[in-house]
């Protein structure tokens, strides 16, 4: 240890590490958050119009607009997560990162869904509010939690092949 590196110096090195892990842990949440909220905002936008101009003789309609809302609200999630969220960690292998993506939204749902059911046909709570409650309060927060730990340990990971951060060429 130097003159200049004092031992409040060494001390600072030493600690700054897991705070800036924990501030880029929160930046991330903030612009998962804001990502997440525009891609909730495309697919209920988009349900509701498709399903105010149904096709006609199309069985099922309220369906396949759910789906088509669902497909362009994960399309609207993965770029914003791509170019915003995770950009320190895009991977170069675009088609395989979107399609683990795609496969991690759906993960995210299938919890919601599992809420609903749970709720729903097991416990018996069978009103709009408690329907809303497990699904889109409780499913949609327990469902966001695992989406962004896929999405930031797995599609957007360091570790993956391809990434073209930085960090990932001083290796």
């Amino acid at each position: 240890m130097s003159e200049q590196e004092g031992p409040v110096a060494v001390a600072a090195e030493a600690v700054a590490p897991p705070f800036e892990s924990l501030r880029t842990l929160g930046g991330q949440l903030v612009r998962f958050a804001v990502v997440g909220g525009l891609g909730f905002a495309v697919d209920v936008a988009l349900f509701n119009l498709l399903r105010a101009y149904p096709i006609a003789g199309v069985h099922g309609w309220p369906v396949i607009a759910k789906t088509i809302s669902l497909i362009a609200a994960i399309t609207v999630n993965w770029l914003g997560n791509r170019w915003w969220t995770f950009r320190e960690s895009r991977r170069r292998d675009t088609g395989r990162e979107a399609l683990e993506f795609f496969i991690a939204s759906i993960a995210g749902s299938v919890v919601s869904l599992v809420c609903l059911g749970v709720s729903h046909y097991l416990l018996h709570f069978t009103s709009a509010f408690a329907d809303n409650l497990s699904a889109n309060v409780i499913g949609l927060l327990l469902g966001s939690a695992v989406r962004f730990a896929a999405y930031r340990w797995w599609v957007f990971g360091e570790r993956r092949a391809g990434v073209t951060t930085s960090s990932a060429a001083k290796r």
